[in-house]
């Protein structure tokens, strides 16, 4: 096989969550009294770090109003979380890549407390060995992330690829030296993905499956 790990994006790639972080955004604010950032520029924010997705969506944010706008950011966000759903066909896709020896893992800017709480609603876990979050890493688009990954499982650049649905995640592919896959269906629109040269862009799991079956 060519990419023996096979890294994961979270949110927009599995899960489909990305409108549920935008309207978690744009409550947060209102809550607090903010400018709401418009659906483009919230979604824009999705895969960094909590906290460098709440300075770029709200960057007039003071200080000290940072902390509340997390706690009512995760308030909205939590409050239904447990309702989302995986996109069609990730289940499948995982239990082939895992059955046929592909070592899978996460690479999220959600918090350790938020994944652990998303592969326990998902029913996922098992089939990663290992994942980074953004409060025990630097923020995509740094490669901290992959290189820990890569380090952990004795794992050359060339025998890894990232899948992610941002271009922050293209980016941190980029910066680590790996191949990275697209997907047109979570957060990043397919022209602006396009920029950041993907080996492919695929625009469904099923796409996903197919192009890791002949190309991975």
């Amino acid at each position: 096989m060519k990419y023996e790990l096979v890294v994961f994006d979270w949110d927009g790639t599995l899960l489909d969550s990305a409108g549920a972080i935008v309207r978690s955004i744009q409550a947060a604010c209102r809550d607090l009294g903010l400018p709401v950032p418009d659906d483009a520029r919230a979604r824009h924010v999705i895969g960094l770090g909590l906290a460098d997705a709440m300075r770029h969506a709200v960057p007039d944010l003071a200080p000290e109003n940072y902390q509340a706008m997390v706690d009512r950011y995760r308030h909205h966000y939590l409050s239904g979380d447990h309702e989302l759903s995986l996109f069609a066909g990730v289940p499948e896709l995982l239990a082939r890549l895992q059955g046929a020896g592909h070592v899978l893992a996460v690479a999220t800017g959600k918090s350790r407390v938020g994944l652990e709480r998303a592969l326990d609603h998902s029913g996922l876990r098992p089939h990663f060995s290992a994942s980074r979050c953004a409060d025990e890493c630097h923020s995509k688009p740094h490669p901290q992330m992959l290189e820990e990954l890569m380090l952990e499982f004795g794992m050359a650049p060339a025998a890894t690829v990232m899948i992610g649905d941002t271009s922050h995640d293209l980016l941190m592919a980029r910066n680590a030296g790996v191949d990275a896959l697209a997907v047109t269906y979570g957060a990043h629109p397919h022209d602006h993905l396009l920029e950041y040269a993907p080996r492919a862009c695929l625009h469904s799991v099923s796409e996903l499956d197919a192009w890791l079956l002949a190309n991975g």
